[in-house]
């Protein structure tokens, strides 16, 4: 800020100097005071250099951050009927938090990404901007302590928000989510508007409950749910239970139950998960098993067979294998080759290759 009012004050000394040697004849020291006029003007600075001061620090809250990550995925589907070819895929977010008593969080995700995923988006569990719209809006909630449980209030947030799994596999494809196969229960969506609340026990033990209803009609005609969640960590194991109740609205009731756990070895971590869910008396069933091995030269590796979604005792059961190397470049860059081979009923299985690279800062 020195040489910014430097250079103000410079040529305005100049200015006054031009008109001096131009009309010497005329003028007297008591029509000139340059030292009077230096005076205003470091006056005029130092008041544009407050203004400036207000402004950089009223810009951006203290207490408000802001987070963003990139992802994009290079590779191709053999076997895919619709499209073969390579492809690349992105999608961007950016996460902004701010507390106002230094306990609670008002957070807000921005997305964006490809306006149609391709085939290989669309199994690695990129959502895309259907709309087109430059930035979208994907969830607002306040979360707030309620006594010594922690309350989530949010539009267009997960049922789950607050539930607790036991899964320490890092998924490569979206039909192996990190809620280890239990998305529907563990990892339960929300239909709009959304309440959960969930306390921690110093033991180790967690409880979590959530209710979303659809956001025209809150309890009404239209599809509510509401889940409870318990779960149980310790240094080397953990396990966590689910259940979802989804009224259907104007059609048949569904009810899910979720398991899952994890046991840590020396070199390695299995992650399993199982899941049952009722419709209209129909029973399907799904299951996952992963292995994690956290530490192989510099990166990670994971391997999971699981079922491609939950299938009736009478249904063709299908499977897909995935194994991927995690390799971190920096602190806000991880590259991610890996592979999958996804069944079939009655079809060619699709064998898929990509690299995945995730970027936050």
């Amino acid at each position: 800020m020195k040489l910014f009012k430097s250079l103000l004050v410079a040529p305005a000394t100049l200015g006054l100097l031009a008109p001096l040697s131009a009309t010497a004849n005329e003028v007297t020291i008591n029509d000139f005071n340059a030292a009077e006029e230096i005076a205003v003007t470091n006056s005029r600075v130092d008041g544009l250099e407050a203004r400036l001061n207000n402004v950089e620090a009223g810009s951006f809250s203290e207490t408000t951050t802001a987070s963003f990550s990139v992802d994009t995925v290079l590779g191709s589907i053999d076997g895919d009927t619709t499209n073969e070819a390579t492809t690349f895929d992105y999608q961007f977010n950016i996460g902004l938090s701010t507390s106002f008593t230094g306990e609670d969080s008002l957070d807000i995700a921005i997305d964006n990404g490809n306006p149609s995923q391709s085939p290989l988006g669309t199994k690695m569990g990129f959502d895309g901007d259907t709309d087109n719209s430059p930035l979208k809006v994907d969830g607002v909630t306040y979360s707030f302590p309620v006594g010594g449980a922690s309350m989530v209030v949010g539009d267009s947030t997960d049922l789950s928000v607050a539930f607790t799994g036991a899964c320490t596999y890092s998924a490569f494809t979206d039909a192996t989510p990190d809620d280890c196969g239990t998305g529907n229960s563990m990892g339960a969506s929300g239909k709009g508007v959304t309440a959960a609340i969930g306390y921690e026990f110093d033991s180790g033990f967690s409880l979590a409950g959530g209710i979303t209803s659809a956001q025209s009609e809150i309890l009404g005609d239209e599809a509510d749910a509401f889940g409870i969640n318990a779960a149980y960590s310790a240094e080397d194991y953990g396990v966590a239970v689910a259940y979802i109740s989804d009224d259907g609205g104007t059609g048949g009731e569904t009810t899910t139950w979720g398991l899952n756990g994890y046991y840590t070895f020396d070199l390695a971590s299995l992650s399993v998960g199982y899941e049952t869910q009722e419709t209209g008396g129909t029973d399907s069933t799904g299951y996952f098993v992963g292995l994690s091995f956290p530490e192989v030269g510099p990166g990670s590796v994971n391997i999971a067979a699981a079922t491609t979604g939950l299938f009736a005792d009478d249904a063709t059961e299908t499977l897909i294998y995935e194994a991927s190397y995690s390799y971190p470049v920096n602190d806000a860059m991880t590259i991610t080759p890996g592979v999958f081979i996804e069944e079939v009923d009655g079809g060619d299985d699709l064998t898929g290759v990509a690299v995945k690279t995730s970027f936050s800062f």
